[in-house]
């Protein structure tokens, strides 16, 4: 007997992938060029004019630009980046990757973003960038740090498709700017990202340092400068041009299921929301995040969805600085960032993707007020 439709599992994402796509990929198959081929700079550009950059640089992954990125602002070792305590760990990672310092600073309790007050008292002589996260897809106060005058480097790998409070599309400021393509993106190529830069001579030395240091003018096996294996492939980059032909649809259903979730969870309370669009910023729709109400344990939260709803969700995210390396490495300890710790232990990513229907969102919210005592 087939299972009913409200008991089947929810998954937690679910990537967009259809006939366009596998059309895309078959053209580069038969082409026999799988990499360096003409798909990576027609992807470049068309993402370049998609955001309103002035160049685009394809890479394997976000963090590969994240590292690339802050290699271009002169980020080196013994250097201190101020970044935020509540992302994903690649971000401050990449940082260790030139042997510099994440110096971490706490987040505004409402967008969950680096404070730009707490970004100003962590700065030394030693700070050489900033590092802000669009977390969730909500743009960081970029008006702010860039008043800090320092050079930064924007992880904005969960923001595609997020504007600035002025207008400006996240990526297209001019800092080095990182998008990730990971299958649960809004745009995926199944691995990959992308830097956008402003500066000709910036897209030059990381499209050099993504391909082992080789200049574009230089012969096969001569390279003049330290590089990495961080290409992207024809075959991930014609999957991201046939995504971008459809972005904008896929934004809008994100933004629906969106915008459908936040009326279906209003009535829980004490549960933390994303924070709604505010002083012309947009967010970019990546992951639904709640925070669950003060007094409840969020691993039981998601282990009775799981166990009780066939729900999946994710804790999401959990404190850079108090994860084991980062507490050995940099001798971190609770109580340093208060906000982040509290929203990091409360912190739970639902069931988020385009194809979600009006019904499995009111499952997931009638699920999640049942669990924490709070259904009808």
């Amino acid at each position: 007997m087939a299972a009913r439709a409200d008991t089947e599992p929810i998954p937690l994402a679910k990537p967009v992938l259809g006939p366009e796509e596998e059309a895309a990929v078959l053209d580069v198959l038969r082409s026999g060029q799988l990499s360096l081929g003409p798909r990576v700079p027609a992807f470049e550009e068309a993402f370049a004019a998609r955001l309103g950059a002035a160049h685009a640089s394809a890479v394997s992954s976000g963090t590969a630009g994240l590292h690339l990125g802050l290699r271009a602002v002169g980020v080196a070792d013994g250097d201190e980046v101020v970044t935020s305590p509540f992302s994903f760990v690649a971000s401050a990672n990449a940082c260790v990757f030139e042997r510099a310092r994440p110096v971490f600073a706490d987040i505004d309790p409402v967008t969950l973003n680096l404070a730009p007050d707490a970004a100003a008292a962590a700065i030394t002589q030693r700070t050489s960038a900033i590092l802000p996260v669009h977390i969730f897809g909500y743009p960081a106060d970029l008006p702010a740090l860039e008043k800090l005058g320092l050079p930064i480097v924007e992880d904005a790998c969960e923001a595609l498709g997020a504007v600035q409070g002025d207008g400006v599309a996240v990526g297209a400021r001019g800092h080095p700017t990182v998008f990730g393509f990971y299958a649960n993106k809004q745009l995926t190529t199944g691995e990959g990202g992308v830097v956008t830069v402003g500066d000709a001579a910036l897209k030059a030395r990381i499209d050099s340092e993504r391909n082992q240091g080789r200049a574009p003018d230089m012969g096969w096996l001569d390279h003049d400068r330290l590089g990495f294996n961080y290409r992207l492939s024809d075959i991930a980059c014609a999957i991201g041009l046939a995504q971008l032909e459809r972005l904008d649809g896929m934004l809008a259903d994100r933004a629906r299921v969106a915008a459908r979730y936040s009326e279906a969870l209003a009535g829980i309370e004490g549960l933390g929301l994303p924070c709604p669009d505010a002083g012309g910023n947009v967010r970019g729709w990546f992951v639904y995040v709640v925070q669950v109400p003060h007094g409840q344990d969020r691993d039981d939260v998601l282990r009775a969805l799981r166990d009780e709803h066939g729900i999946a969700s994710k804790p999401y995210l959990p404190a850079i600085h108090l994860m084991t390396y980062y507490r050995e490495t940099f001798g971190h300890r609770e109580g340093e960032f208060p906000v982040c710790e509290d929203i990091a232990a409360r912190s739970l990513a639902l069931p988020f993707f385009p194809q979600m229907t009006d019904g499995q969102v009111e499952r997931v919210a009638g699920a999640l007020a049942q669990v924490v005592g709070q259904a009808p």
